[in-house]
């Protein structure tokens, strides 16, 4: 009956969860937090992906494998990336 409220893509829900998935967990409660109080009408809002220190130096996939990703990590700095979720229809 409502219109989507949510004023930022991904939601602050699935924000969370990718921050406390792929980062450590004070920094993931901090960005939580940060994006919490981003949430109010004094924000435009928009797309706002999580960004998270990774090392993928250990990270091999044998290139005939089935493998289908549902995380993008696109670079942004050094050591840092985007979290992008894949959407499957």
């Amino acid at each position: 009956m409502l219109p989507r409220s949510c004023r930022y893509y991904p939601t602050c829900s699935q924000y969370a969860l990718e921050q406390l998935r792929f980062s450590n967990f004070f920094f993931a409660i901090f960005a939580i937090a940060l994006r919490i109080l981003r949430c109010n009408q004094l924000f435009k809002g928009g797309i706002d992906y999580p960004v998270i220190r990774r090392n993928f130096a250990f990270l091999l996939i044998r290139p005939n494998s089935q493998f289908k990703p549902k995380f993008w990590f696109v670079p942004c700095e050094k050591d840092k990336f985007y979290i992008i979720k894949e959407l499957k229809y």
